[in-house]
């Protein structure tokens, strides 16, 4: 346990802090909320924070694999936009079903991202000027689909928006996955140790683990009876819960997300070590914009509409900032995809908890640039500290 400890400190000297500042963070700002506003904490306000956060936090997944690249994508506050207008003009006016209508609105967003990874590798234009390109080019897309009638409402009995908006688990569901995480977690971290020990490599101590899941255990039991009190889990949460635990997996666990770190740590040594690196920045952008078109899908149902505005104001900037402030770096090769959750979490909170203090809009931009702005030093200071503990 000494030895471990130990190392964890050295990681933590050295720069290596993980989701330690952002989780510090979430801890300050929803007791500052509380202390101000009791009703922060409440019920109602937690489940309306749950299905708000989750739109904008697929679009941050998305972001977070961009930005394990080094690279960025601009315009995926214009394909989340898009995406919702394909979806509602299919299905309302067109009268497609509304599987095939959701298909071709992903389909589109696939298309974006391969032409954004077609002529990254082609031209070697930066990401920076191709989506911003996009970003122009995709917002005309999206008045042209919707045409003269500027917003087109879903019916609300319709599929996608109860989903979105009216499903629930059953009280029961909810606590059987609260306590099925924790046990997942224990089971793979001991699998994991055991052949990081056969490898004759450190491994933590099986007491911590079982102390991490226990301590995950209670916190999503509470979490999920919060929750319950006033309408549950919804549907659309576990959605995105899932897409980021299946993403994590992806990256931490197969070759083509052990590709997309080494890349972003080093694209030549990358290349040299036989990494098919244009492949993988292809993959990435489809699957950024693919996500954006997601997060489209699900804010059109959740708010049963779309218009001219969507995906505009300041979706863009809340789905890039909350990759950064989550914990990826903005240099590429560091982050993962709870990243997004933890981001969207710090970004939503923060826009709530100031809503329910009845603070004006401008206030809210500044707080969340300030938080931005922290993250991103913090960002860098540890790199810097890392760059000087490799050194040394």
């Amino acid at each position: 346990m000494r030895g471990w400890a130990g190392a964890t400190w050295e990681r933590v000297k050295s720069g290596d802090l993980g989701s330690l500042p952002v989780v510090v963070g979430l801890v300050i700002i929803w007791g500052v909320f509380y202390a101000l506003n009791p009703a922060f904490i409440s019920s109602r306000n937690l489940v309306n924070l749950s299905l708000q956060m989750v739109p904008t936090g697929v679009l941050a997944l998305g972001v977070v694999l961009v930005l394990l690249l080094g690279q960025i994508d601009l315009s995926i506050g214009s394909m989340y936009g898009l995406s919702g207008a394909v979806l509602v003009v299919l299905f309302v006016n067109q009268g497609a079903p509304i599987a095939v209508a959701v298909l071709l609105a992903l389909a589109a967003g696939a298309v974006v991202g391969l032409v954004y990874g077609l002529l990254f590798n082609r031209f070697g234009v930066p990401s920076f000027v191709i989506t911003l390109a996009g970003l122009l080019a995709i917002l005309g897309l999206q008045l042209r689909v919707l045409g003269t009638d500027g917003t087109v409402n879903l019916p609300f009995e319709s599929a996608i928006v109860q989903f979105a908006s009216q499903m629930y688990l059953p009280a029961w569901l909810s606590y059987v996955l609260a306590v099925a995480v924790p046990v997942v977690y224990l089971a793979s971290r001991l699998r994991t140790d055991r052949r990081r020990v056969a490898a004759g490599l450190s491994a933590t101590p099986v007491t911590m683990v079982a102390v991490r899941a226990a301590v995950m255990g209670v916190l999503l039991v509470v979490v999920v009876a919060v929750l319950n009190d006033d309408r549950g889990l919804s549907t659309m949460v576990v959605l995105f819960l899932a897409l980021v635990v299946v993403m994590d997996l992806a990256i931490r666990r197969t070759t083509w997300g052990r590709s997309v770190l080494a890349i972003g740590g080093n694209v030549e040594a990358a290349r040299r070590a036989g990494i098919d690196v244009k492949r993988t920045f292809l993959s990435v952008f489809v699957l950024c914009s693919t996500f954006a078109a997601l997060g489209g899908i699900l804010g059109a149902a959740r708010l049963a509409s779309a218009n001219q505005s969507s995906g505009g104001a300041d979706t863009n900037l809340n789905a890039i900032a909350a990759a950064v402030i989550g914990g990826t770096s903005l240099f590429g090769g560091r982050g993962s995809a709870y990243s997004a959750l933890l981001g969207i979490l710090v970004i939503y909170s923060i826009s709530n908890g100031l809503a329910l203090l009845s603070v004006s809009a401008d206030i809210r931009y500044i707080v969340t640039g300030a938080v931005l702005l922290l993250a991103v030093v913090i960002d860098s200071l540890s790199r810097r500290s890392r760059a000087a503990h490799g050194r040394a």
